[in-house]
């Protein structure tokens, strides 16, 4: 009994051995696949990492720093300057919530969208003075103007030309005025910095425009006193072209409902007619 006991004893400790063993071989295992998911977690961290890293390709192209000017708010902004005007008004969008086809941008005249920046050498810095209204408060103006317009060009039909009517031909036949700007026949080029001068009013005295863009005002100088109108307030802007000098045209600035109120201006550089009427009207005028 005693040596089979022992045997058997033997027996049992033999066979005990692998069976303690077996925690230590999880153990192992567990630490193995421990090991491997902190490894594969750090490759997969660092892999992240990488990708993360690897974007915003705006950041490494040249930029400027712009002043967005709008209803009495600024707005600061940095825009890669290679982007165009189109996309100058997107991004004003997103920061004022104005939609681009209701914006009227203004830096040294209307801004042109299909131009970049660059090459209508925007600076550090510049002031962009943006004019603009919600889609119902244009709804609200604009509909007495188009009427207003129509009713300006039906009667523009039925007359003669403006410059051979005898209200006009006596400013005319003074001949031009001595500081008269120089003009340029069938071009269209964006307002200058200074105030267009050298031109006639309806009494024949001298009389300049300035466009205060920031202030959304037409400031009509004479010798006497200088009128500051809102641009809002003008209803319609008529040209023609003068007989005999047709690089210069007569414009009339319409203040109110009627011809009446139209303030005219002679010896205008054909060059910036359009220019003018899309400063004073802006291109929203049609909605």
């Amino acid at each position: 009994m005693a040596t089979q006991d022992g045997s058997e004893e033997v027996i049992m400790e033999t066979e005990a051995k692998p069976k303690e063993e077996e925690p230590l071989s999880e153990d192992v295992v567990k630490g193995d696949e421990e090991t491997t998911s902190h490894t594969d977690a750090g490759n997969s961290t660092t892999q992240d990492s990488s990708i993360s890293n690897g974007d915003d390709a705006d950041e490494k192209q040249e930029t400027v720093d712009l002043k967005i000017i709008w209803n009495k708010n600024k707005y600061d902004l940095k825009i890669p300057v290679d982007s165009t005007g189109a996309k100058l008004k997107e991004r004003i969008h997103s920061l004022t919530g104005l939609p681009p086809a209701m914006q009227k941008v203004m830096y040294k005249g209307l801004l042109p969208e299909d131009k970049t920046l660059r090459e209508i050498k925007v600076t550090n810095g510049a002031k962009i003075m943006v004019v603009g209204s919600t889609i119902n408060d244009v709804l609200a103006v604009n509909t007495p103007k188009e009427v207003v317009q129509q009713e300006v060009k039906a009667e523009e039909n039925k007359k003669e030309p403006l410059c051979r009517q005898k209200q006009h031909r006596k400013v005319l036949d003074k001949g031009k005025p001595d500081d008269i700007m120089p003009a340029i026949k069938g071009t269209k080029e964006r307002l200058p910095t200074v105030p267009l001068s050298g031109m006639f009013n309806k009494s024949g005295g001298k009389v300049r425009l300035t466009f205060k863009l920031e202030q959304d005002q037409l400031w009509i100088g004479t010798k006497e006193r200088t009128e500051k109108v809102p641009m809002g307030s003008i209803k319609n802007v008529v040209s023609e072209p003068i007989e005999g000098h047709e690089d210069y045209h007569m414009m009339a600035f319409q203040l109110g409902p009627t011809e009446a109120s139209q303030y005219w201006v002679y010896w205008v550089p054909a060059q910036f007619v359009d220019a003018i009427k899309d400063t004073v009207l802006g291109k929203w005028q049609y909605f």
